[in-house]
């Protein structure tokens, strides 16, 4: 992904990472400093927080196909080896059921 194309996710995201802005909302109050289309390394993750590290990843249906399924492997193993934890929700877990994704994250945090 271009640095271009990150800051249009940024200013326009799609609604399923809208709503994740939203579902973090009283996390970053706590204190935990999440960042959108946040650059680590070679690649953006949708939302990361450096402290503790984690990255969120909002997946549509196009991350079914097995190529798909593969790269995102493979950001993924990238993450995980620059010292991140991966959380992956899809886009109807983030639109129906917002408080489920967020005790997943809050206890993610807290661990």
């Amino acid at each position: 992904m271009s640095t271009e194309l990150a800051r249009k996710l940024r200013r326009n995201p799609p609604e399923p990472e809208r709503r994740m802005w939203a579902i973090l909302f009283p996390l970053r109050r706590q204190g935990y400093n999440f960042r959108r289309q946040a650059q680590i390394g070679a690649y953006y993750a949708d939302f990361a927080c450096r402290h503790p590290a984690i990255v969120i990843e909002v997946d549509g249906e196009t991350h079914t196909a097995d190529l798909a399924q593969s790269n995102d492997a493979t950001r993924d193993d990238y993450f995980a080896g620059r010292g991140y934890r991966v959380l992956r929700f899809w886009n109807n877990e983030v639109m129906e059921n917002a408080e489920g994704v967020y005790l997943t994250i809050a206890a993610a945090l807290a661990e």
